[in-house]
């Protein structure tokens, strides 16, 4: 079994990069200041976002090796593990800002952390920054580390979150327009996803396997849950879960037709375990029940 670095603290993780620790649940981390190290995999126990500066190759996902460019952005919630051994020396580059969950605790930061989305996204769908982007970013960044030399004094804490938050807010504003300059990729999975709809109707894995979960199609997409759940979202203005809804209300408007299957067995077809649950989602959706609808039309 591949052994992993565990960092549980930020000073652990300033030691290793050769930075001071000027606050123990916060820092700017310079990573060209570390020594060369030889490729491994790392858990961080704490919210960690690299800015790289250049091609290097100690960030890996799976068994790929990823270019990251100047001015390219990588996000890790807590717990997440990174890269792969090898026996490779490289020098690491780059900027890592990371921040401690106690940190927040008590904060409005705290209650709406779950929102960003791109922390929970895999390495391979990055945030690829243009110039003046990482200018913003870099800038935000040069605020949080003033902060952290600056004397500690009553506004320090608020100043520091309120530009973690500020930093956060621009990454969401940048991947927004990642979605859209991306567009034809976008396109290209979005109608993957609806061959990959069709085909799960059209096979019977409903009724092996009941309803399909957005978690399924992203891991048929390659993406993470989070990152396909936001490209849908951008792409068609609703959610995939609803997506997907939508789809199931249009195939059992479908199969109300056939007047030989019951409105249980049609439930049945379509992945509901219970058929009373099809009857809710129908309605919710429609505005009847599957009865009234069949009786309508």
């Amino acid at each position: 079994m591949e052994d992993i670095i565990n960092f549980k603290s930020i000073k652990e993780y300033n030691t290793f990069n050769n930075n001071e620790t000027l606050h123990p649940l916060v820092s700017v981390v310079h990573l060209d200041k570390a020594d060369q190290r030889k490729l491994s995999r790392m858990r961080y126990e704490f919210y960690t976002i690299f800015l790289k500066k250049i091609h290097c190759g100690d960030l890996r996902y799976g068994l790929d090796n990823y270019d990251y460019e100047e001015g390219t952005l990588i996000f890790l919630a807590p717990g997440q593990v990174i890269g792969q051994s090898g026996e490779e020396y490289y020098q690491p580059q780059g900027i890592a800002l990371v921040f401690h969950p106690d940190l927040i605790v008590g904060t409005t930061l705290a209650k709406t952390i779950g929102n960003y989305h791109f922390f929970s996204y895999a390495v391979n769908e990055a945030l690829h920054l243009s110039d003046q982007e990482r200018r913003i970013i870099q800038d935000c960044f040069t605020k949080i580390e003033y902060e952290l030399q600056h004397a500690i004094d009553k506004h320090s804490k608020q100043l520091i979150i309120s530009n973690i938050e500020l930093f956060l807010n621009y990454c969401t504003r940048f991947y927004d327009r990642q979605f859209i300059t991306r567009e034809h990729v976008n396109k290209g999975i979005l109608s993957r996803f609806e061959q990959l709809l069709d085909g799960y109707f059209s096979s019977d894995r409903p009724q092996m396997i009941g309803l399909p979960s957005v978690s399924w199609f992203a891991d048929e997409l390659n993406l993470s849950p989070n990152y396909f759940g936001d490209l849908i979202k951008k792409e068609t203005g609703i959610s995939a879960q609803e997506y997907i809804q939508s789809k199931v209300i249009h195939i059992a408007k479908e199969k109300m037709f056939d007047t030989n299957k019951s409105i249980r067995e049609i439930a049945f077809d379509l992945g509901f375990k219970y058929p009373q649950h099809f009857t809710r989602l129908f309605k919710q959706k429609t505005g009847v029940t599957p009865v009234e609808y069949r009786n309508l039309n």
